[in-house]
């Protein structure tokens, strides 16, 4: 009896001590797991519309990227979203949508097209002026030279979205 009583105390020490070593090393950062990495005072984003400045357009890229960056920002972190002025301020532009030929193959023929979105983001933390940055960011999908633009975009689109979304918030709210 008494041994067990002594097991109880001793895994209860132990979480009392887990709880003071997280809360100590926590400092006054939100961590979260889905990589958060953010300041206690920041309570509040805004997404700025990004508009498409790139020579090939694709008319839903705009609105996709933005809405995307949005979500990603309501469904990974606690922040609440403001039209204007959030203590994290996202803005910018598309800036590149092109095509462009991959391991070429006999009689130069290309085997594989590269799809590549590149996004110039302008990142302002009003309540940490030392983490602001204007950025380009690119990510890109590989598909087959036999199939069109037309014929992949609708597939390949939204997985760029992703990576890019993916490279944002990793050099923003995680700070990687």
């Amino acid at each position: 009896m008494i041994l067990r009583s002594d097991m109880k105390a001793g895994r209860y020490r132990n979480l009392v001590l887990a709880i003071l070593i997280f809360a100590t090393l926590g400092g006054c950062k939100i961590y979260s797991f889905t990589g958060a990495n953010i300041s206690a005072d920041v309570k509040t984003f805004s997404v700025y519309y990004f508009t498409n400045r790139a020579k090939l357009v694709n008319p839903a890229l705009s609105s996709d990227f933005t809405e995307k960056l949005k979500e990603k920002l309501i469904r990974q972190t606690s922040l609440k979203e403001e039209s204007e002025n959030g203590d994290l301020v996202f803005e910018g532009q598309i800036t590149g949508y092109e095509v462009r030929p991959m391991a070429v193959q006999k009689d130069d023929m290309a085997a594989q097209n590269r799809l590549t979105v590149s996004v110039r983001l302008k990142y302002t933390n009003n309540r940490n002026h030392e983490d602001d940055f204007d950025k380009t960011f690119s990510a890109y999908e590989d598909f087959s030279s036999s199939m069109s633009l037309n014929d992949v975009e609708s597939s390949i689109v939204p997985d760029i979205l992703d990576k890019l979304m993916e490279d944002i918030f990793n050099a923003t709210i995680a700070n990687w």
